[in-house]
């Protein structure tokens, strides 16, 4: 067996091999009392968009596409989830103090504006996250008036 061979067979057993190692699923049994959702009444129109497009890396439950099981794709998921949920989780979004609350409320809207979220990779692979300009505006609408509706309340 040649030199090339004998690469590509080692390859192929550390492709196989890392199959086996895989990354905790972020899947809640249950939507908790603290989620965005039941902390804000939340309009239809504005929730759907937000699960298209943020709730799969900014919740407790994400709908896993069939690539997610490859490794290394795994990996780079669960990392993706792990730092979206710790920047902001619309699961925990009721234990937020009402400060940190707006300032995710305006920290979306801004976001959002400049085309930050929900990042490219993300888009590439979710049609449904390539969000038109009136989803745009309906979202920023949303989050700024409700983010002024708490300030003015505290």
């Amino acid at each position: 067996m040649n030199r090339t061979k004998k690469i590509l067979l080692a390859l192929l057993i550390v492709f196989i091999a890392i199959q086996f190692i895989q990354p905790a699923h972020n899947k809640a049994v249950q939507v908790l009392p603290t989620d965005f959702a039941k902390v804000f009444v939340v309009p239809n129109n504005v929730q759907s968009v937000l699960q298209n497009a943020c709730y799969d890396c900014h919740s407790n439950n994400t709908n896993y596409p069939w690539y997610s099981n490859i490794q290394p794709m795994a990996w780079i998921m669960a990392r993706h989830i792990k730092n979206g949920k710790d920047k902001l989780n619309f699961s925990d979004f009721g234990s937020y103090t009402s400060r940190r609350q707006i300032s995710k409320l305006k920290g979306i809207a801004n976001q959002i504006k400049d085309d930050e979220m929900p990042i490219s990779s993300y888009k590439m692979m979710h049609k449904n996250a390539r969000l038109s300009k009136e989803q745009k505006d309906l979202i920023m609408d949303w989050m700024s008036r409700t983010a002024d509706s708490l300030s003015v309340n505290n």
